[in-house]
Protein backbone atom coordinates (compact mmCIF):
# COMPACT_ATOMS: atom_id res chain seq x y z
CA UNK A 1 0.00 0.00 0.00
CA UNK A 2 2.97 2.63 -0.39
CA UNK A 3 3.96 2.51 3.41
CA UNK A 4 7.23 1.61 4.66
CA UNK A 5 8.19 -1.65 6.37
CA UNK A 6 6.63 -2.23 9.73
CA UNK A 7 4.17 0.73 9.48
CA UNK A 8 0.59 0.36 9.15
CA UNK A 9 -2.33 2.96 8.00
CA UNK A 10 -3.92 4.36 11.47
CA UNK A 11 -7.85 4.95 10.40
CA UNK A 12 -9.10 8.17 10.49
CA UNK A 13 -10.83 9.22 13.30
CA UNK A 14 -14.02 11.47 13.43
CA UNK A 15 -12.13 14.00 14.12
CA UNK A 16 -9.82 14.27 11.27
CA UNK A 17 -12.68 13.87 9.27
CA UNK A 18 -14.95 16.54 10.54
CA UNK A 19 -11.73 19.04 10.57
CA UNK A 20 -11.25 18.87 7.19
CA UNK A 21 -12.34 22.10 5.63
CA UNK A 22 -14.64 21.79 2.46
CA UNK A 23 -15.22 25.71 2.32
CA UNK A 24 -11.83 28.01 1.86
CA UNK A 25 -12.38 31.54 0.91
CA UNK A 26 -9.72 34.65 0.80
CA UNK A 27 -11.12 38.36 0.21
CA UNK A 28 -8.31 41.33 0.18
CA UNK A 29 -8.95 44.12 1.56
CA UNK A 30 -6.87 47.40 2.42
CA UNK A 31 -8.47 48.12 5.79
CA UNK A 32 -6.46 48.43 8.78
CA UNK A 33 -7.25 45.09 10.78
CA UNK A 34 -8.96 47.11 13.62
CA UNK A 35 -11.78 48.67 11.42
CA UNK A 36 -12.12 45.31 9.42
CA UNK A 37 -12.99 43.49 12.32
CA UNK A 38 -15.02 46.01 13.32
CA UNK A 39 -17.40 45.93 10.52
CA UNK A 40 -16.98 42.21 10.16
CA UNK A 41 -17.99 41.65 13.92
CA UNK A 42 -20.58 44.43 13.00
CA UNK A 43 -22.42 42.51 10.39
CA UNK A 44 -21.52 39.09 12.23
CA UNK A 45 -23.84 40.34 15.09
CA UNK A 46 -26.33 41.63 12.71
CA UNK A 47 -26.18 38.22 10.93
CA UNK A 48 -27.06 36.72 14.22
CA UNK A 49 -30.28 39.21 14.68
CA UNK A 50 -31.75 38.84 11.12
CA UNK A 51 -31.18 35.08 11.63
CA UNK A 52 -31.87 33.79 14.65
CA UNK A 53 -35.06 31.69 14.09
CA UNK A 54 -32.66 29.86 11.66
CA UNK A 55 -28.99 29.99 13.65
CA UNK A 56 -29.18 27.58 17.33
CA UNK A 57 -26.32 26.72 19.59
CA UNK A 58 -23.91 29.25 18.31
CA UNK A 59 -20.63 29.15 19.76
CA UNK A 60 -18.26 32.25 18.72
CA UNK A 61 -14.60 32.05 20.66
CA UNK A 62 -12.27 35.55 19.64
CA UNK A 63 -8.91 35.25 20.27
CA UNK A 64 -7.02 38.78 18.55
CA UNK A 65 -8.35 38.79 15.00
CA UNK A 66 -9.44 35.56 14.73
CA UNK A 67 -12.78 34.01 15.46
CA UNK A 68 -14.04 30.76 15.90
CA UNK A 69 -17.97 29.63 15.07
CA UNK A 70 -20.18 27.00 15.55
CA UNK A 71 -23.75 26.37 15.30
CA UNK A 72 -26.62 25.17 14.00
CA UNK A 73 -28.26 26.53 10.36
CA UNK A 74 -31.54 25.03 9.98
CA UNK A 75 -30.38 21.80 11.77
CA UNK A 76 -27.35 21.49 9.83
CA UNK A 77 -23.76 21.64 12.07
CA UNK A 78 -21.24 24.33 10.33
CA UNK A 79 -18.23 25.44 11.69
CA UNK A 80 -15.61 27.67 10.24
CA UNK A 81 -12.51 30.10 11.58
CA UNK A 82 -12.64 34.01 10.12
CA UNK A 83 -8.90 35.24 10.29
CA UNK A 84 -8.95 38.89 9.70
CA UNK A 85 -5.23 39.35 8.22
CA UNK A 86 -3.49 42.76 7.52
CA UNK A 87 -4.33 42.50 3.87
CA UNK A 88 -7.32 39.51 3.41
CA UNK A 89 -9.94 37.95 5.58
CA UNK A 90 -9.42 34.13 5.14
CA UNK A 91 -12.76 31.88 5.77
CA UNK A 92 -12.66 28.52 6.31
CA UNK A 93 -14.46 25.71 7.28
CA UNK A 94 -16.96 22.52 7.18
CA UNK A 95 -20.12 22.14 5.50
CA UNK A 96 -22.87 19.71 6.13
CA UNK A 97 -23.33 17.06 3.10
CA UNK A 98 -26.71 18.58 2.01
CA UNK A 99 -25.10 22.02 1.76
CA UNK A 100 -22.33 20.68 -0.27
CA UNK A 101 -24.57 20.67 -3.85
CA UNK A 102 -24.67 24.66 -2.81
CA UNK A 103 -20.90 25.08 -1.80
CA UNK A 104 -20.28 27.46 -4.60
CA UNK A 105 -23.36 29.64 -4.23
CA UNK A 106 -22.01 29.61 -0.85
CA UNK A 107 -18.85 30.50 -1.56
CA UNK A 108 -20.41 33.47 -3.64
CA UNK A 109 -22.56 34.74 -1.45
CA UNK A 110 -19.96 34.66 1.64
CA UNK A 111 -17.24 36.45 -1.44
CA UNK A 112 -19.70 39.17 -2.52
CA UNK A 113 -21.07 40.07 0.96
CA UNK A 114 -17.32 40.07 2.25
CA UNK A 115 -16.30 42.29 -0.45
CA UNK A 116 -18.78 44.86 -0.32
CA UNK A 117 -17.90 44.96 3.52
CA UNK A 118 -14.35 45.72 3.23
CA UNK A 119 -14.97 48.23 0.20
Amino acid sequence: DGMPTGCRRMPATSFEKDSMPNLNISIPHSLSQAEAAQRIRSLLNNLKAEHSDKINDLKEEWVGHTGKFACSVMGFRVSSILAIEPAQVSITGNLPLAAMLFKSRIESMIRDQTAKLLA
